[in-house]
């Protein structure tokens, strides 16, 4: 099966920064879009920033201009760089990615657990 594990969550004080990280792992044949969403207590999960293979990252208007996301395509692994935090940056962040298992498979979406971001002010 496959697996999203990330990392780099925690408390900072506004302003401060923060990376996050997200490693597939398991059956993989082809990672197409990988990306970053958030979800604050009793709000809808939104999305962050998403970057596809061989294309640009799209962000979010709050993101844009403060948080950068890349990947490191050889170890399966999306970070996003997050500076500049806000106390409206508080939420849990999900991984995302968009994923084939086999040549003739069709792309199936994958989430991880999620780590918890927290900026105080």
């Amino acid at each position: 099966q496959v697996h999203l594990v990330e990392t780099g969550g925690g408390l900072v004080q506004a302003g401060g920064s923060l990376r996050l990280s997200c490693t597939a792992s398991g059956q993989i044949f082809a990672i197409n879009s990988m990306g970053w969403y958030s979800q604050a207590p009793g709000k809808q999960r939104e999305l962050v920033a998403i970057v596809p293979s061989g294309g640009s990252p799209d962000y979010a208007p709050s993101a844009k201009g403060r948080f950068t996301i890349y990947r490191d395509n050889s170890e399966n692994t999306v970070f996003l760089q997050m500076n500049s935090l806000r106390p409206e940056d508080t939420a849990v962040y999900y991984c995302y990615a968009s994923i084939a298992r086999g040549r003739w498979a069709v792309d199936e979406d994958y989430w991880g657990l999620g780590t918890q971001v927290t900026v105080s002010s």
